[in-house]
């Protein structure tokens, strides 16, 4: 039994307890420094890279890791992924709970799709070109693995949970010497690339005037903080404590589904728990499509969720862990083939932008730099990165764009499942693989742009 006075007992509450107060800092340095009150850099960020900087100073004087000491209960690192990799299917859960009164038309139907086929085509340009470098190098640096470049689209594109799991594999199956240290270093440069890339481009759109943020859109009124027929603010349930309840018994469903799956499929364990923001986007729409039919046939008499609570709990659970996130990153571990992956990362973060540019003036003109931003962040750093980005000018989420990272997971997943197996063939034949994304990059282009390519080929 533990004592009440034991780290064991404080030191997850600490480690939370110190998130929130950097987040309050960041608030404050955002607000009182010129400079950062003109950048757009969002607060959780300015608190995530406060917590680096304290990390740093407190590593050259001990020695040690801030977050693995006795008070965070001597996991405090653990403790900040476990944290991201919650608060991301969590905030993503809120996000699918809420109600909205736009019917997914045929239009909106080919944004989602082309959204998700935007995505996997994405990876496979950051696939290619990480390839080529990486063969490249092994050319030139004897014994270095040439197919370290494929974890150019999972530390940028799916982030430092995906980087450090095909890197580990990379290091255990196939003999990548600190293949572990290099995916995280990716992802680190991925995140880096998010943030300030996005930073950068926020700032060129605003002295333009072309850009507006969503400072001035924050207006409520009381149809959006309680709509009609929903159930009492305060009643024997607090409602915000009904929201809390539907999202994580959402989130206990989704487990269930993949700890089965998991057992069917020991192999693909990692994979699965990989996606869990996915399930959990799917079981949340599930319980909301229940509710419906409860509430369509008289069963249940009232509406249990509220947008406007469970967008407020989607933005906290995203600035939780987007401060988690930046925190959790080590920076000792660029130390290692930092030049291999500093070519890596500005490649990387230069194709994502030029390619995702084209994209969205291409395919989204109604809302295109919303959608560039989002898939600029999300491909180069995290969903929620791309959230992070997409709030600065789209705070309440008017555009479809939240809505299109959300649900481009389904056909995300379905065309960029290939890409899981290639990952383990390109260290037995890099130029195959390399080939094989390529020639896949095209034909997902095709479809992609096929209302264009089609259209002129009609009009010839």
């Amino acid at each position: 039994m533990s004592n009440f006075w034991d780290y064991s007992v404080w030191g997850a509450i600490l480690l939370f307890a110190v998130l929130l107060s950097s987040l309050l800092v960041g608030n404050i340095l955002k607000r009182r420094i010129p400079f950062l009150k003109e950048s757009l850099i969002p607060t959780s960020v300015i608190g995530g890279i406060v917590l680096i900087i304290v990390a740093a100073i407190y590593k050259a004087i001990t020695g040690e890791v801030m977050f693995d000491a006795a008070i965070f209960g001597g996991k405090g690192t653990d403790t900040l992924e476990m944290i991201t990799y919650h608060a991301l299917a969590l905030g993503f859960i809120a996000s699918a709970l809420t109600t909205s009164d736009a019917k997914m038309t045929k239009k909106r139907a080919s944004e989602v799709f082309n959204t998700g086929v935007t995505t996997v085509s994405t990876y496979l340009l950051q696939g290619v070109f990480g390839m080529v470098i990486t063969m490249v190098a092994a050319f030139i640096i004897k014994g270095f693995f040439p197919a370290a470049g494929l974890i150019l689209p999972f530390g940028f594109g799916q982030g430092t949970g995906q980087a450090l799991n095909y890197g580990n594999i990379y290091e255990t199956q196939f003999g990548f010497s600190g293949g572990k240290s290099f995916g995280l270093t990716i992802a680190a440069l991925g995140f880096l690339s998010a943030a300030i890339g996005g930073v950068i481009h926020l700032n060129i759109m605003k002295r333009r005037g072309t850009l507006k943020t969503a400072g001035n859109k924050n207006k409520l009124n009381t149809d959006k903080i309680e709509g009609a027929n929903e159930i009492p603010m305060q009643e024997s349930i607090d409602k915000m404590t009904v929201q809390l309840s539907l999202i994580f018994v959402s989130y206990l469903i989704a487990y269930l589904i993949m700890y089965f799956l998991g057992k069917l499929l020991p192999g693909m364990k990692a994979t699965i728990f990989g996606f869990n923001f996915l399930l959990g986007v799917l079981c949340a729409t599930l319980v909301k499509t229940v509710f419906k039919i409860l509430r369509k046939y008289n069963i249940v008499k009232r509406d249990y969720t509220n947008n406007f609570l469970l967008t407020r709990t989607e933005n906290f659970f995203f600035d939780v862990m987007i401060v988690a996130g930046v925190a959790a990153i080590r920076l000792d571990v660029l130390e290692q083939y930092w030049g291999i992956a500093l070519i890596l990362g500005i490649v990387g973060l230069s194709i994502t932008f030029v390619y995702n540019r084209i994209v969205a003036r291409t395919l989204f003109k109604e809302y295109q730099e919303e959608q560039f931003l989002a898939m600029y962040g999300m491909l180069t750093g995290t969903a929620s990165t791309g959230i992070i980005l997409l709030r600065e000018i789209d705070g309440d989420f008017e555009t479809p764009a939240a809505d299109n990272l959300v649900y481009q997971n389904f056909p995300a997943i379905v065309f960029g499942f290939p890409l899981m197996f290639l990952a383990l063939l390109a260290p037995v034949k890099p130029v195959l693989t390399t080939i094989i994304l390529a020639a896949f990059f095209v034909v997902l282009n095709i479809i992609l742009f096929r209302n264009k390519i089609f259209k002129k080929r009609n009009k010839k």
